[in-house]
């Protein structure tokens, strides 16, 4: 079941968001980032006070899909788009993630969620996504819903830099 995240959800949100990272960029991806760098930046990024933060924030949006077995196994996030990009204008939003468990990929979910993300923009006249260069799968899907790469930038996780592509999608006119 899909549905909006609440404070009580913090916990489990932040498991997931560090379990589904560490999975993704970790283990499918394999960048070797330094321990110390990567430690700081899992702390500051999916710790319990940045998500209750989030959380909290009126300007960010998260829905999370219950498991069957009482966790938490997919979520997306929206805010304030953050990227560097000269043709940003303030408060225009940005999907920040949307991330799924391994074992529960392929059944629709982060289609059902990136549906709900944009459909909850639906007057947005333009919405942004930055996505790790070399995920071309999650590049696909996002050219699919109209995203179009617009940019490049590095994305710090401490000293380390991961080439991150910038997408945007326009509204029709």
């Amino acid at each position: 079941m899909i549905r909006p995240a609440t404070p009580a959800d913090a916990p489990a949100l932040a498991a997931l968001k560090l379990a589904t990272f560490r999975t993704t960029f970790l283990e499918e991806f394999a960048i070797p980032y330094p321990p110390a760098d990567l430690a700081v930046f899992e702390r500051e990024s999916y710790g319990l006070a940045k998500v209750e933060a989030e959380l909290a924030d009126p300007a960010h949006r998260t829905w999370v899909v219950d498991g069957e077995d009482g966790r938490l196994d997919a979520y997306v996030h929206l805010g304030p788009c953050k990227l560097p990009h000269p043709e940003l204008v303030a408060g225009e939003p940005e999907l920040y993630q949307l991330y799924l468990r391994r074992e529960v990929q392929g059944r629709g979910l982060g289609k059902a969620l990136l549906d709900l993300a944009l459909g909850h923009l639906g007057n947005a006249r333009r919405v942004w996504i930055g996505v790790w260069s070399g995920n071309e799968r999650a590049q696909h899907v996002y050219g699919a819903r109209g995203f179009v790469p617009v940019g490049t930038y590095e994305f710090p996780v401490g000293t380390w830099r991961d080439a991150e592509v910038i997408m945007r999608r326009e509204a029709a006119r």
